[in-house]
């Protein structure tokens, strides 16, 4: 990290970190990528960062500027560049474009702005920093940067970087001094409080409703079907006959595809436990103060929750009559990493073509590699072996009719493919304020650290998902259609769907961004936000359905 002083004489070092268009903030590039100059002073090596960081591609390198700990610098020229016609061009573009630049002092970030245009040829840097520091006894707490004389560029210039620095008492206590990056007025709009509140509001009428709905009628069918076995044969042949009970030999049939619906449901109940655990780590632990350790805190979280997608995934596999274990294991283990590293690869090979800073590094490849392979993949394996022998046997409450029975033509409106679209409606409904704030907060210049917030909304989520879910299965057995499993996966999955769609809004008509790397790089991480939040909320709309699913018929007397 960069230094921290506790003596009226130690060094404090001035980082440079990236350079980019205002619009685009994901595409970075090294702050050298532009012809600036570094200070005289030497002596310290390139910053080492974190795995998250270099994913994030924070490219932090020594400006070169003697600043010492509450010694005022006058202003000095540092360092002269003279420009070549490529100098003038690719400053001209960055000017065009607006770049600005990002610094680093004691871990706490500042921007400045590369320069102005002012007629359509006239194009100027800006050359002076003046930096305040501000400082609470032997600590920093405070940074600012004033850019100032304005040089016109052309070929043959020189460019006289100069820099001064203040050192001002202040009375911000070192813990809140990130106090100042957090935008409350943004996060903590009525807005936000009121979209909480009406999500909340909304999941005690679901629940309300749902309760009522299903407890009236389950008990009318209770009463339905107790009348029926008291019935004789002839009676019961010639009376009308329906719902959910007529199909108590096939509702608990496997699913098709049994290893990769085993996958799905797996993958999704890691997932469910990394994010709250992420979130709640969040909101003790203030992540957002260090750079690149929300991302750094998800690889691990995600890597040490392995054995829950083992262990679901194995389990699940077995009950559905899977007998290739180990492959189910394998495809488990890599299948979301495997999106997310394939996705990561293609948007790579374009930062790189760019020259971007957001290219990952080869050694950073080799670590994620590495977590894959020896971490995620024996955990998993390990879940696996626990779900085989202590979940893997399939206890249904009825017996399972040897010949499938027909489904009978229903209403367009009960078909599965219905069901499985208009699922996840209610469910983005409660969450798409919340997905403003987070994608603002990740697409443009903003902090997130309301993960109490997040936490709620993670919470209204599930409740709204296991409601719908449940009343969507219910109508589709009593039309008696017992294809319920994939039904309800892709009933509450639905939601990522409409995650990504809310996502093509927000680019279109909430953002400024443009060119072929920033567009890439946004659908393509949306694509897998929204994939995870998918396979997120189908495991845990598929759970609660097979969870009600097995109540309702171990209560039904079944001859």
């Amino acid at each position: 990290k960069a230094v921290v002083s506790t003596q009226s004489t130690g060094e404090v070092v001035l980082w440079m970190n990236t350079v980019g268009p205002y619009h685009n903030q994901q595409e970075t590039y090294k702050y050298f990528s532009l012809p600036f100059c570094k200070g005289p002073k030497q002596g310290i090596s390139h910053y080492h960062e974190t795995l998250g960081e270099n994913i994030l591609g924070v490219e932090l390198a020594f400006s070169g500027l003697d600043i010492q700990f509450r010694k005022n610098v006058a202003s000095t020229v540092y360092c002269r560049q003279p420009l070549n016609k490529k100098d003038v061009k690719l400053l001209t573009y960055s000017i065009k474009n607006h770049y600005w630049y990002q610094m680093y002092l004691d871990d706490l970030p500042i921007w400045a702005i590369v320069g102005e245009q002012g007629t359509e040829k006239e194009f100027t840097v800006w050359t002076h920093r003046k930096i305040e520091v501000g400082y609470n006894g032997d600590r920093i707490v405070d940074v600012s940067v004033t850019t100032e004389k304005k040089v016109p560029i052309g070929e043959g210039t020189t460019l006289e970087m100069s820099y001064e620095v203040t050192w001002v008492e202040s009375s911000v206590e070192f813990k809140n001094r990130y106090d100042k990056y957090l935008d409350a007025s943004f996060f903590k709009h009525k807005i936000h409080w009121f979209s909480i509140f009406n999500s909340f509001m909304m999941v005690i009428f679901l629940v309300g409703l749902v309760a009522m709905i299903l407890m009236r009628t389950l008990r009318k069918d209770y009463q339905r079907y107790s009348k029926d076995d008291d019935l004789d044969d002839i009676e019961r042949d010639l009376g009308d006959e329906y719902g959910w009970k007529q199909i108590h030999g096939d509702v608990f049939r496997p699913s098709s595809h049994s290893l990769f619906f085993s996958t799905l449901v797996g993958t999704g109940c890691q997932l469910s436990f990394a994010a709250l655990v992420i979130i709640l780590l969040a909101v003790g632990e203030k992540l957002w103060t260090e750079r690149g350790s929300i991302l750094s805190t998800a690889i691990f979280v995600y890597a040490a929750t392995s054995p829950v997608n083992g262990y679901m995934g194995g389990a699940l596999y077995s009950q559905l009559g899977g007998r290739r274990w180990i492959r189910q294991s394998l495809v488990g283990a890599s299948f979301f990493p495997g999106v997310v590293c394939s996705t990561s690869f293609f948007i790579n090979f374009i930062a790189i073509s760019y020259h971007s800073a957001k290219a990952i590094p080869f050694t950073s490849m080799i670590a994620i590699a590495a977590i894959c392979l020896f971490i995620i993949l024996p955990l998993t394996m390990v879940g696996a072996v626990f779900g085989r022998n202590v979940s893997g046997t399939p206890k249904p409450p009825c017996r399972i009719n040897p010949v499938p029975r027909q489904i009978p033509e229903k209403k367009w409106f009960m078909e599965p493919s219905f069901i499985g679209f208009a699922g996840g409606v209610l469910p983005f409904g409660s969450v798409f304020i919340e997905m403003y704030f987070i994608f603002t907060s990740f697409w443009a210049y903003k902090i997130y650290y309301v993960y109490g917030f997040m936490l709620l909304v993670y919470l209204i989520l599930i409740t709204v998902t296991v409601c719908i879910t449940i009343v969507c299965i219910y109508f589709l057995l009593n039309s008696e259609d017992y294809r319920w499993q994939w039904t309800s996966f892709l009933s509450a999955a639905s939601t990522g769907f409409y995650i990504y769609l809310y996502a093509i809004y927000y680019f279109v008509f909430k953002t400024k961004m443009y060119g072929l790397f920033q567009t890439v790089f946004y659908f393509a991480n949306m694509f897998v936000f929204s994939l995870a939040f998918g396979i997120m909320c189908g495991t845990v709309g598929y759970l609660a359905c097979r969870v009600f699913i097995y109540k309702i018929y171990a209560t039904v007397k079944i001859d």
